[in-house]
Parts: structure tokens; sequence; C-alpha cells
């Protein structure tokens, strides 16, 4: 534990830095699953996001209320969430206390609208795999989407078709033209934010109208009236707004730096303004830069609920893929603004990187001797302190599962 005087130091040093990911040994860690050696989400320690034991009945009565549906009426009301860590800190605690200045911020998101089976979807557009269509969508709705060449190399599995249109009636498409229409939505098994790409084209003779369904585009097509072409791009395009219902809205709208991580991500949704306002989390990045990122959704659905955001269960899909990049939290050591209470993670890759992804497959890091943690911030404390043995690291398998959530990286004062 760090006394009050290195707390001091600390803090005057963290101000310049913050939160993400990083990959050590992902080879080994993954043949560990189901092992249950993973510190975040062994069958012993953790429920969700929270320790088995901060949860009244343990760890027998977190897993029947896993059992319960998921709720996919639109919701206004902050989940019920137990008292989380940061909440427990006392004031004796204080020398072991990580606070960074604004660890969380607003950050206000344009939406766009399109359709799904003729009702309206209200979306968000974070991240593109081709730079060509970085650039459109950031001139076209004056916020900037970020770079992800990775996930070009997520499977099929993982993506979820949408079809945009080219040519045609005009509207506010990222092209121009009538709005995007989605294949599936987070009231379907098969939703992913990740989505593959379908560019629809009227053909010179055809008469363009609104097509609000994809069945109306595959007749269109069938009759003749309209072409497909198949761009090789995904893009991040995670649902605010469906017809069956929308994401956590948090009832308390005030932030600090220390608002606990979970219980909802958004703060407000405007579909008068066309904004979504999500929490901003920070960190760092491998190389000990502050990054900020929002979450959108996650598998499995412990975890999501736990955040409150969207279950997504297709994204398990990326598990070995390398379209996921690896995100270490901490379960120990110094607490903070982390997702279980402790320091703020460290990401493998941050924007502008080769290897950036929104989609994080999440390592945990604990301390053999919790009372001697010290600030880690960067991928190169973490094998440093890995190979001294003093630091465990890893994957993460919340409810014996597959562990990936979708954090895009962002810039919340743009």
């Amino acid at each position: 534990m760090i006394n009050s005087i290195l707390f001091v130091m600390l803090t005057a040093t963290i101000l310049l830095t913050s939160l993400t990911v990083t990959s050590v040994d992902f080879a080994e860690a993954l043949k560990s699953k189901g092992t249950g050696i993973s510190q975040y989400g062994s069958s012993t320690n953790i429920c969700g996001l929270q320790l088995c034991s901060e949860i009244p009945g343990g760890k027998a009565a977190w897993m029947e209320q896993q059992k319960m549906p998921t709720p996919v009426a639109p919701v206004t009301e902050e989940p019920v969430m137990e008292e989380t860590m940061m909440e427990k800190i006392t004031e004796a605690d204080l020398g072991s206390v990580l606070r960074l200045s604004r660890a969380n911020v607003p950050a206000i998101i344009p939406l766009h609208q399109g359709f799904y089976n003729g009702d309206s979807v209200y979306f968000i557009v974070t991240d593109s795999s081709d730079q060509k269509h970085a650039d459109i969508v950031t001139e076209q709705q004056g916020w900037k989407v970020e770079l992800a060449p990775l996930l070009a190399n997520a499977p099929e599995a993982a993506l979820s078709p949408v079809y945009i249109f080219k040519n045609g009636v005009e509207g506010n498409g990222v092209h121009g033209f009538q709005g995007e229409v989605f294949s599936s939505t987070p009231a379907q098994e098969d939703y992913s934010a990740l989505t593959s790409h379908i560019h629809v084209m009227w053909n010179e003779d055809a008469t363009p109208e609104v097509l609000d369904s994809a069945d109306a585009i595959l007749a269109a097509q069938a009759n003749d009236m309209v072409t497909f072409t198949e761009p090789e791009v995904v893009m991040n395009m995670p649902q605010i707004v469906w017809p069956e219902g929308q994401m956590f809205v948090k009832e308390d709208k005030t932030l600090t730096d220390d608002t606990p991580y979970g219980g909802g991500q958004v703060l407000d949704i405007d579909l008068d303004e066309m904004t979504v306002t999500f929490i901003a989390h920070r960190g760092w990045g491998p190389d000990g830069r502050t990054i900020y990122y929002i979450v959108t959704d996650a598998t499995p659905s412990g975890p999501a609920s736990m955040m409150g955001v969207t279950p997504a269960p297709t994204s398990a899909n990326l598990i070995a893929s390398s379209a996921a990049v690896d995100l270490f939290q901490f379960k120990n050591g110094i607490k903070g603004s982390g997702p279980l209470g402790f320091q703020p993670g460290i990401a493998a890759s941050a924007p502008g990187d080769a290897n950036y992804t929104p989609m994080w497959r999440i390592f945990m890091i604990g301390w053999n001797t919790p009372e001697n943690a010290s600030l880690l911030e960067t991928l190169s404390d973490i094998n440093a302190l890995k190979a001294d043995g003093l630091i465990n690291v890893n994957i993460a398998r919340p409810m014996d599962s597959d562990h990936i959530v979708n954090c895009p990286f962002i810039d919340p004062f743009q």
C-alpha cells in the first residue's frame, strides 16, 4: 500500500496519464480457460464485476440472478447494484487510493437514424477498418471515427450485415441517402455492433423509394430494382435505441472522479438533438499515454448487466481473433476508478496504433502481495512485474465464458 507522501507524489504525476490494454502471453492465458485460475471470473472469487463475498447470499445467489431474463423494454432507471468497492473506501484508506483528475467525463456523440423491420433504430459510429469510410463518416457527422484496421479480421460470426444506400432517396444516411437498414437489433441473439456492409444501388430504370427493412431490400433486388456490392469494410455501429428497447440511462447524472463504474454507461439520449451522452472513462495506453473510452456492449450477460450495457453474445467469436486486443484490469492493489474498484487499466493499443481496435479481450492482474502494490502505467510495467513474480495475469472468464467488451477509445473533448 502506498503511504500518504507517495500518494501526493503519484497524484501529481498521474494528472498527465490514464487507462486501457496490453498483450501478455495470450496463448499461455488461453491454456487456463476453464481451469478456475482466472481471478476476474473464477468460480470462487468474482461474480460479474464484484467479489462474490460482497453480494448477499454469495456466488449461489448471484448465479441464480443470472438466470433471470434480460429486459428489452425501454429502460430509463439505473439498474440496482450492490455497494461498490469505491463506495466502501474509508478515510483511513486514503493512503492507498489513486485519485485521477477527470477520471469520468461526459462524451456527447452524434446519433444516426436507421431502420429495422419497418421501425427506427438510433445508433452511433465509432470505428472503421477502412480509412476512406472513417473519413466519410467523420465529415458527415462532425465527430471523429477512429481507424481500426484489425476489425477487418473479425470472423463472419461476429458481424451483423447492414444495408447502406449509395443513391436513391436523399436522406441522412452516411452517404447522403436514406438511412441504413440493419439485419438485427439487441433484441435478437445474433446482434453485433460490428457491421459488415452491403452497398445498395438503385438501377437506372427503377423508381427509388425508402426501403425500411431487409425483406423489402431483398425483394427489390429480386425484382432487379437494386444492385448489391459488398466492400471489405467493418464498422463499429452500436445501437442505442431500437424498436424493442434502449440502453440503460443512469438516473444520477452527476459525474465525479469517484463515480462507480457500473450501473449504466449512458447519461442522456436526446432524439431531438440526435445525440447520446456516454460516460468516458480515463485510463492508460500501452506506453502510458492518457486515453478515454466508452462501453457500449459486452459478453457474457453478467458483466454486461453489471456495467449497464447491451449484451452481445456474438462477440464471444472474437476471443481468439486479432480483431480483439488485450485490455488489462486490476482485481486488487491500489484502489481507484477501474471496473473492480482498483487502479485504471492498461491497454495493448490506442488510437493511431496499427493494432488498435475497440474490441477488448479482458485480462485481470492480481498482486501476489496486495499491500505492497504500486502504480502500473505501461505494458512494460506489466511485463517486468510479471517476470519478477510480483503479479499474476490471467484471462477473464466470468460465468465461465469468453469475455469481450466493446470499448471504443474516443476523444471526449472534441
